[in-house]
């Protein structure tokens, strides 16, 4: 009696098509999808369609494909983005408090910024980020921020392939480099209508208790209030306090885990 091997399951096939997606892959064609995923590309196009009805893939206006919200929406709720909202919300407010001014905590996803919080009021700038935006590295001030920290393989990606988001974003590598080596020796990161007319921006470093570089707490305000510059110690004050809290939750954690 023959016995007939069963195919992928359809859970499979959909962790295989999201698997396609990584730091070298955050925008991909059907066919792409198809090719890494190792599916015919007819059950990768019925697939992917679903995806993209349930938000857990967007379509864009050049025919690729990235990571939905709806994952992103999961994705807050891991350890990591959870625990750094949490810690990040009383700081931000009190940079609210102080400034008035558009509030973002970000981390880096791939060669975006993704930005996992936003604190705005009545007179803040309308701008295009929120939670769960994400947005260039090169053209924004909390991206530039986490550029300069990122490993080179990402800077160089980013760099090889810098598109114009506004007549103002930085597209000569050899120039951007130049900015990120300063943000690194100055602490922080601005923008000047590099992401959106009408708008500059500010933003430094969070760190985790290992010091390494994990999100970038920034401000944006309107052009016309470009003397930013006088925000820099506030939001290092802020920063600092989301770093306190990483390295004692870690202090915590690993506390625990010998009881």
């Amino acid at each position: 009696m023959s016995r007939t091997t069963a195919g992928p399951s359809v859970t499979s096939r959909v962790l295989a098509i999201l698997g396609t997606f990584d730091e070298e892959h955050p925008h991909q064609t059907l066919t792409s999808i198809s090719e890494r995923a190792a599916l015919p590309l007819s059950t990768t196009h019925r697939l992917v369609g679903e995806l993209v009805r349930g938000d857990v893939l967007e379509r864009t206006s050049d025919l690729q494909y990235s990571i939905g919200r709806r994952i992103w929406q999961l994705g807050t709720l891991a350890n990591v983005h959870l625990g750094l909202r949490e810690l990040a919300l009383p700081s931000m407010q009190d940079l609210y408090a102080v400034t008035h001014e558009n509030v973002h905590l970000a981390v880096r996803a791939g060669l975006e910024a993704l930005y996992v919080e936003r604190i705005y009021g009545p007179t803040s700038v309308a701008l295009v980020s929120r939670p769960g935006a994400h947005l260039p590295l090169h053209a924004t001030g909390v991206g530039k921020v986490l550029l300069a920290h990122a490993p080179d393989p990402i800077v160089e990606q980013v760099t090889g392939a810098l598109a114009p988001v506004t007549r103002y974003t930085i597209t000569e590598p050899g120039r951007l480099i130049r900015e990120l080596r300063n943000v690194r020796r100055n602490g922080y990161a601005s923008t000047v209508e590099e992401m959106t007319l009408g708008t500059c921006s500010i933003a430094v470093p969070v760190h985790d208790d290992a010091g390494i570089v994990v999100a970038a707490i920034g401000l944006v305000t309107r052009t016309v209030r470009r003397d930013l510059h006088r925000h820099v110690p506030a939001l290092q004050v802020a920063a600092a306090a989301v770093t306190r809290g990483l390295r004692d939750q870690s202090v915590a954690d690993r506390f625990r885990s010998t009881e």
